[in-house]
């Protein structure tokens, strides 16, 4: 149940820090420049707010709906409903490249681990990968019936991954830019994926055909697949073989790995899953903090972090005794999450990007 709290601002401690006092039941914890953690004893429940260490409202004119930032952390890679993809300087936003070449809306963006180069997918069915050097389309995959939701890439980048409106996974080669085959049809949206390293107990089955030799970094993968027909997807990367399939309580629409056993999914009704790999019959937990669409999961340390519909972002941890919220986004939906090192960047509806500093914590 959603906890009501009123905070009273007195003044300014002789640190120059507010003077915050909370209504019955509730208790103010550390106050500092940029956070407040707030606790209810009584219910056990303790949530500490943080404020971004600095906004970029200047990248793009309208909602920001994906982000990745670079391996080095200094660029950061974005897409919007203005119709455009930048490159920009991750510490200040200043912008660097403008990657033109998509017809209508782009839906996602990532870098490669090498920093340098950008994989994106959009509504055209078009699958991108680009020069962030001089912001060139060094390829370009067609294959798709319907538009790009999500992309992932295999180890360093010699095949990548997409999901489309088409109901269809897709593996591609850079080299060769051909498709290497539909790794699943699913009969309605995939509109998120991820691949990972699967534990070695789990059965993968066995490819019905020797794997093609453009096929690198396949061997022992899983791949998850966010279905909009209210399942989750494990299919085995090199067999293409279903591993599990688990019925959740609405249109899944995002899944990341926390390890080689442990998985996360989020649907559109709030729950977000917790699955172990080996036995999908039961969630290890199901996390429902509000109903509004969970939108992004990115793992984090030995957490993750989680965005939702209604402008929460929030950072689950082992170690901390209290959620992190990551606040200013207000009422607007919180599309997507990325990180380097100690900092969290969030994109929004609002059109502004966000960085978020953890050092502190």
């Amino acid at each position: 149940p959603t906890l009501y709290v009123r905070l009273t601002r007195r003044g300014l401690s002789s640190q120059g820090l507010p003077d915050i006092t909370a209504s019955e039941g509730f208790v103010v914890g550390e106050v500092t420049k940029k956070s407040i953690l707030i606790s209810c004893p009584y219910e056990n429940v303790s949530t500490k707010f943080l404020a971004p260490y600095t906004t970029f409202c200047r990248i793009h004119q309208k909602s920001v709906t994906c982000l990745d930032i670079s391996s080095g952390g200094g660029l950061g890679v974005s897409t919007s409903t203005d119709g455009t993809m930048k490159i920009w300087q991750a510490a200040n936003g200043e912008i660097r490249r403008l990657l033109e070449g998509h017809v209508y809306d782009v839906n996602c963006c990532r870098f490669f681990p090498s920093g340098l180069v950008v994989l994106s997918g959009g509504m055209d069915a078009q699958l991108k990968v680009w020069s962030a050097e001089d912001a060139s389309c060094v390829v370009t995959f067609k294959g798709h019936k319907g538009g790009i939701l999500d992309t992932a890439i295999v180890d360093r980048g010699k095949n990548v991954l997409s999901c489309s409106r088409d109901g269809t996974a897709r593996l591609w080669d850079c080299g060769t830019s051909s498709c290497l085959g539909v790794l699943a049809d699913c009969g309605s949206p995939v509109n998120g994926i991820a691949v990972g390293t699967a534990d070695n107990s789990l059965n993968l089955g066995t490819p019905e055909e020797a794997p093609s030799e453009r096929e690198v970094g396949t061997e022992g993968k899983i791949l998850l697949l966010a279905r909009e027909d209210k399942k989750l997807q494990g299919v085995g990367l090199q067999s293409r073989q279903q591993v599990f399939l688990f019925p959740g309580s609405d249109a899944f629409n995002c899944c990341t790995f926390l390890s080689s056993t442990y998985i996360l999914a989020g649907t559109q009704d709030g729950n977000i899953y917790q699955l172990d790999v080996r036995n999908t019959n039961t969630p290890i937990q199901t996390i429902h903090r509000s109903g509004a669409p969970v939108l992004s999961l990115l793992p984090y340390r030995d957490g993750f972090v989680a965005s939702q519909g209604d402008g929460t972002c929030f950072i689950i941890q082992q170690d901390l005794d209290y959620v992190l919220d990551l606040t200013e986004a207000d009422c607007d939906p919180v599309y997507k999450v990325a990180s380097w090192e100690k900092e969290i960047y969030t994109c929004c509806r609002d059109g502004v990007v966000r960085r978020y500093q953890l050092s502190d914590l």
